[in-house]
C-alpha cells in the first residue's frame, strides 16, 4: 500500500529533477544539488510535479516521507531563487570587512576572526555590523550562519554580539548596589 504525500512539489520551468535509486538531483539556473534518498521513499517526476510516496504508514515511513519532501522541495526552491540569511554584529568597535571571498570580522579579541567562505557559498557586508550569507542549499547557508553566530554570541547583560537579524536576546539585570 503506497501513501503518496498530500503536498506535491511544482517544478518551475528552467528546474530539471533526475530520480535515480536512491538519489534525487535538481539543476536549476542557479546551479545544481543533490540529495540521497531513504531505499524504502519513493520520488517520482510526472508532467514537471515530484511525488514522493512511502510503502507504509508506520512512524519511521512517515516520518521519512516528510523529510524526503521537505528536502526536494528545498532543493527545488534553492536552485530557483537560492537562500540568504542575514546577521547583525552589535559591540563598540566589532564590524566585518570582505577579504576577497573571506568573511574578517573585529569581535574584541585580541586577533581578527576570519572565516572562509565554502564551497557555493558567498558573503556580502552591505554595513560593517551587517553580514549577509547567500547560496543554494538551505543547510550550508544555515550551517554557515550559525558558525559566524558562534564566533561571538549575543551576551545577555549588553547584548553585544553576533545575532540574527530580528533574534529577541533575553537581556538580564546586571548586579546590584
Amino acid at each position: 500500500m503506497s501513501r503518496i504525500g498530500r503536498k506535491p512539489i511544482d517544478v518551475p520551468s528552467g528546474v530539471e529533477v533526475t530520480v535515480k535509486p536512491e538519489s534525487v538531483t535538481v539543476k536549476g539556473p542557479k546551479g545544481e544539488l543533490s540529495e540521497r534518498v531513504h531505499r524504502d521513499i519513493t520520488v517520482s517526476v510526472e508532467d514537471n510535479v515530484v511525488s514522493v510516496s512511502r510503502p507504509t504508514d508506520r512512524g519511521e515511513h512517515r516520518a521519512l516521507h516528510g523529510l524526503t519532501r521537505s528536502l526536494v522541495a528545498n532543493m527545488v526552491e534553492g536552485v530557483t531563487n537560492g537562500y540568504e540569511k542575514a546577521l547583525e554584529i552589535q559591540g563598540v568597535g566589532y564590524r566585518a570587512t570582505l577579504k576577497g571571498k573571506n568573511l574578517e570580522m573585529a569581535l574584541g579579541y585580541s586577533h581578527p576572526v576570519s572565516i572562509e567562505a565554502p564551497a557555493g557559498i558567498e558573503f556580502e557586508v552591505p554595513q560593517p555590523t551587517r553580514v549577509i550569507v547567500r547560496g543554494i542549499s538551505k543547510q550550508a547557508v544555515g550551517e554557515t550562519a550559525a558558525i559566524i553566530r558562534k564566533q561571538r554570541p549575543p551576551e545577555p547583560y549588553k547584548g553585544k554580539g553576533v545575532r540574527y537579524e530580528g533574534e529577541y536576546v533575553a537581556r538580564k539585570v546586571g548586579k546590584r548596589a
